[in-house]
């Protein structure tokens, strides 16, 4: 499908939801909360902001361990490809939304050092300000990278940045986009603070289109990731709603179509691992 084709089904398909909520609200005459995914249930966008926050307290001091076994370790490789297709310039201001732990904004950091040979000749001026709405993410960060001076920790919410417009040379969210509770007003947020010129990327867990691949997927996702939250962390529900999550996740296509919707051009993904990820990259025009 054509990028015209995506914006056009896009403005559609939301002109429809527009008209389909005034007439619901109209026939009954009362103000409703805007709902939302909160895994299979369906809660207001606030119940969802507070049961996330939940769940990333629960888990953020073993979150990173966690990730090990849920990916067998692949996230990692993900996150250095996610990084390398950033390639951010040197002198960039960077900010990782939802990146608590400092996994993608260490490896940007990293990225900056190896292209310009090594720490010593490090680039001082890039900078990556992580944002995480949860504190014990961001605290779990910042102990792990307490003296890399390239990277700022921020306590903020990515449906209303603190940040002014057109500040960002790029916006990086990996795998935290599917935890807010309005995919619009965050991709609009991350529109607002890039620069002219400047990029969007976000990696996310998306839809597998293998059916083989799929039904192991669901079994492995489904059977096992709770149970090892149980072991590990000692909180089996929180990791019933990740997987939960993933699989309410919009497909590729129709995530693309929102990132196209706020404004942002030449808007692709890419699929990984048949679809368990996708990275999704967009520009805001000069």
């Amino acid at each position: 499908m054509s990028a015209l084709s995506r914006r056009v089904n896009y403005l559609l398909n939301n002109a429809a939801s527009v008209i389909n909520r005034a007439f619901t609200a109209g026939a009954n005459n009362s103000n409703t909360e805007k709902m939302t995914s909160f895994g299979f249930q369906q809660v207001s966008e606030k119940t969802k902001a507070t049961k996330v926050q939940e769940v990333f307290s629960s888990v953020a001091a073993n979150y990173d361990l966690m990730n090990d076994v849920m990916s067998l370790g692949l996230h990692r490789l993900w996150k250095d490809y996610f990084v390398t297709k950033l390639a951010p310039p040197t002198g960039s201001k960077i900010i990782d939304v939802a990146g608590g732990t400092g996994d993608i904004a260490s490896r940007i950091v990293q990225y900056s050092d190896r292209r310009v040979g090594g720490a010593e000749s490090s680039d001082e001026e890039l900078q990556v300000t992580v944002v995480d709405i949860n504190k014990e993410m961001l605290t779990e960060g910042e102990k792990r990278f307490k003296n890399n001076e390239n990277i700022k920790w921020v306590h903020g919410d990515a449906l209303s940045l603190p940040f002014p417009s057109n500040h960002f040379d790029a916006y990086t969210i990996a795998f935290g986009i599917r935890n807010v509770s309005n995919f619009e007003q965050a991709l609009s947020e991350a529109y607002r603070v890039i620069k002219e010129g400047g990029r969007y990327l976000c990696m996310e867990f998306s839809q597998v289109d293998n059916i083989a691949l799929k039904s192991f997927y669901d079994a492995y996702s489904f059977q096992l990731i709770p149970v090892f939250g149980e072991l590990i962390a000692q909180d089996r529900p929180a990791y019933q709603y990740l997987v939960e999550s993933i699989r309410e996740f919009p497909d590729q296509e129709s995530f693309s179509n929102m990132i196209e919707g706020v404004g942002f051009v030449n808007v692709n993904y890419e699929s990984l691992l048949g679809g368990v990820v996708a990275i999704h990259s967009g520009f805001k025009p000069k």
